[in-house]
């Protein structure tokens, strides 16, 4: 596992930053799953085993603001395709504390290994554990650089009794470390509000590539 990007991810959980000076640090991909393109107030990280050297060239050759240049479209599909991978959007990542005591939700825990919310989390992560509420699913599991991460599913039929928010909230009393991730669609503004009201906080945004 890469410990630079490890280490970059717990600081800025609890707010501490790279320093916001326009630069990008290149760090290596935690494992061969995951690589992608951190950026934060005027700092980027790039997680990638492709050479260093590459990256800082592609991203001089990148037109327009160049504290943007990370998350350029042009950069972006550089990447993808020197590294034969594929990405799906740009997220919003987004972390909260844990919480002691139980969740609110009455909840019960999927334990089948061929339920298809399983199935498709471990593409993405480690680890998963899934519980299922009236009329939603919560997802925890190890995702970049073993970073507990939570997603949340709410059926239309539910929606509108602040469920998400309560599913939301309940990743972090479940959750086995002292933070959660969470990543949202910055256009998803439904999904926006949801878990900044269960109380996760911008972090910064997350292009994440990946194989297959």
């Amino acid at each position: 596992m890469s410990e630079a990007l490890a280490r970059i991810l717990a600081d800025a959980a609890e707010g501490r930053f790279p320093p916001p000076d326009g630069s990008t640090t290149v760090v290596a991909q935690p494992n061969a799953r995951d690589a992608g393109v951190l950026a934060f107030t005027a700092h980027s990280v790039v997680f990638t085993d492709e050479d260093p050297g590459w990256v800082r060239e592609t991203l001089a050759a990148t037109p327009g603001d160049a504290l943007a240049a990370t998350m350029n479209p042009y950069f972006l599909s550089a990447l993808l395709a020197r590294t034969g991978r594929h990405m799906n959007t740009v997220d919003l990542l987004t972390a909260a504390p844990a919480l002691p005591g139980v969740p609110e939700p009455a909840l019960r825990e999927i334990e089948d290994p061929e339920h298809p919310r399983v199935v498709r989390a471990l593409k993405y992560r480690d680890e998963v554990r899934v519980w299922s509420a009236e009329g939603g699913v919560l997802i925890l599991g190890r995702g970049v650089a073993g970073r507990w991460e939570a997603a949340i599913e709410v059926a239309e039929e539910a929606r509108g009794h602040r469920l998400g928010e309560r599913l939301a909230r309940a990743a972090r009393h479940l959750v086995p470390d002292a933070v959660v991730w969470a990543q949202q669609s910055p256009g998803n503004a439904r999904s926006v509000r949801t878990f900044q009201a269960a109380g996760y906080r911008p972090v910064g945004s997350e292009a994440l590539l990946t194989a297959g």
